[in-house]
Order: structure tokens, then sequence, then C-alpha cells
């Protein structure tokens, strides 16, 4: 009977275990990196304290991550606004995944999406890319029934579940309450290489959104245009009408007059 693989198993417990030793803090390194570019990811803009407090880690370590990430050009700092410091000193600096770092996690297919896109466009023109972008957002959003009655709690609900679409999408969506309202953001977009050319992914987006809460929503930043995250503010308290009725066959959702910023490509 042949003992194939013997020999190496006993040289590996030798003079491999040196080499074991030596890549495991490599390899321990690569998972804490993208441990912590995940939750800047999902969380940015944050601090280190907060990074290390989720973590489990020290803050000195999370410092140094931080600090090869901005080297790289993959992240940011800022001091915290006034509003967000807790207690008397120095604001805390909170950090954010800038363009090239979101780029680092992988854009599939852009350059052939990009390329689909304006063959489809020469084509079929405007109405056609128009199309195509519905049809795409309302296949992430397929099976979520629109809102029935709009309440606080309703509505809240309603986005988080297309939040939860969303994500399932690749687009690492979250809510969050804001004052009146409730935001959903997206804290990656997939296809935002292909969406900085044709901005009818973004708007097909938000007519999504409308169509599902059957209420105005704003969009008010967007990764497409240089933004951190794609933001889309949402009333959880709807007017009450004190005009004429709306008839049957007028939509649920208009636009503000004079709003410049629907297309889902303006800044914060």
């Amino acid at each position: 009977m042949k003992t194939v693989g013997l020999r190496n198993d006993d040289e590996r417990a030798g003079r491999g275990a040196g080499a074991a030793s030596s890549h495991a803090p490599a390899a321990t390194e690569g998972h804490t990196r993208a441990a912590i570019v995940r939750l800047l990811l999902e969380e940015g803009p944050i601090t280190a304290n907060a990074i290390g407090a989720t973590l489990g880690l020290a803050t000195a370590g999370v410092r140094r991550h931080l600090d090869a990430l901005i080297d790289s050009g993959q992240a940011r700092a800022a001091r915290s606004a006034p509003w967000q410091q807790k207690g008397r000193g120095r604001p805390a600096k909170q950090y954010q995944l800038t363009a090239k770092g979101r780029g680092s996690l992988g854009h599939a297919y852009d350059d052939l999406a990009g390329a689909a896109l304006r063959h489809l466009g020469e084509v079929g023109g405007e109405a056609a890319l128009t199309d195509f972008a519905r049809k795409r957002a309302r296949t992430i959003v397929e099976g979520i029934d629109p809102l029935d009655e709009h309440t606080p709690e309703g509505t809240e609900a309603k986005a988080e579940e297309i939040a939860e679409a969303f994500t399932g999408a690749g687009f690492a969506a979250t809510t969050r309450k804001v004052g009146s309202g409730v935001q959903i953001c997206q804290h990656h977009c997939p296809v935002a290489h292909v969406a900085e050319e044709f901005p009818q992914l973004c708007d097909a987006e938000l007519e999504a959104f409308r169509e599902l809460l059957g209420t105005h929503v704003q969009r008010l930043a967007t990764i497409a245009n240089g933004d951190c995250a794609c933001t889309t503010h949402v009333p959880l308290l709807v007017p009450p009408n004190t005009g004429t009725p709306r008839s049957s066959n007028t939509p649920a959702a208009q636009p503000a007059a004079g709003q410049t910023n629907d297309s889902g490509r303006s800044g914060e």
C-alpha cells in the first residue's frame, strides 16, 4: 500500500509550521480589513471607536487599517459636526469610503452593460432606455405590494421592506428615522458607474419608491453623483388634503412645485 503524502505531512509538521504561522497574521489582517471596509460601506461615516466597538477590536488597530485605506485612496476622514459630538473635547473623526473604495468592491460587467445600454439608446432612443430602467427597478421590488394606508408605522415598515429588496439586489440598503420621516439609504450601488452615464436607472428607482409608498419621496444624494450613499427621504406624515379632492385619474404621488432634484443625481 502506498503512503503517498505522508512525507509531505511530516515536512509540514516541522518545516511548514513556520510558514503557516507567518501566513496566518496576513490572512487575519485581510479579514479584519475587509470587515472594516464592509462597516464603512454600511454605516459610514463612522468613527474609529464605533468600528472598534462593533467589531470587538482595539481602536489603535482600527486606526492603523483606516490610515492604510486613506493612504490608498479608498477612504477619507472628516471631523464630526458639532451636533454629532458627544461630550467635550475635539470632535472625533468620521470615516467613509471614497468612490475608489466602493469601486474596489467590484462593479461586474460595467463595460459590457454600458455598451449594451448605449446600443439600446441608439436603436430605441430615450423611450427604450426608460422602459428598460423601469423594468429593472420593478424586478427588484417584485412581490412588494403598494402601501394601503398611510400611517407612520405602515410607511416605515414599507420603507424597510423596500430596503430589504434592494439589499437582496446588492445595494446594502438600510433605513433610518430622521425627524418626521424615514430615509432609505443605499450604501452600495452595483451599477454606479453605469448610472453616471444613464440617469434613467436612478430615475426608475425613485419612481418605484413612489409607486409603492404612494407619496412624494425626495432623493437627497446619490453615489452616481459622487455622494457616499444614495439617500431617499420618505415623509411619515401625509399632509391633509385642503384643496379639491383628487380625481381617480390623478397619480397618487406628484413632484413638488419647483423641485429640481428628483432625478436621483442631485447632491446633498
